[in-house]
C-alpha cells in the first residue's frame, strides 16, 4: 500500500488508524486529513516517541495495510 492511496481514501482508514492508536482522538485524525508527516507528529505528541520512532510506526502500519 502506498500513503498515495491512504491519503485519496482517508476517510475509509480513519477507523484503522484508530485503532492502531488509540491514544489519537478524532479530531487527530481530522487535523491529520491524509498527511503523513502531520499523523506522525501526532502520534509523537500523544505517545511522547522521536520522529524516528513514528515514523517507523507509521511505515509499518502502512506496510501491513492491504
Amino acid at each position: 500500500m502506498t500513503w498515495d492511496r491512504i491519503a485519496g481514501n482517508w476517510k475509509l482508514f480513519r477507523g484503522k488508524i484508530r485503532k492502531q492508536w488509540g491514544k489519537l482522538t478524532k479530531d487527530d485524525i481530522a487535523a491529520a486529513n491524509g498527511r503523513r508527516e502531520e499523523l506522525a507528529g501526532r502520534i509523537r505528541a500523544r505517545y511522547g516517541v522521536d520522529k524516528a520512532q513514528a515514523d517507523s510506526q507509521v511505515d509499518a502500519w502502512m506496510k501491513a495495510q492491504k
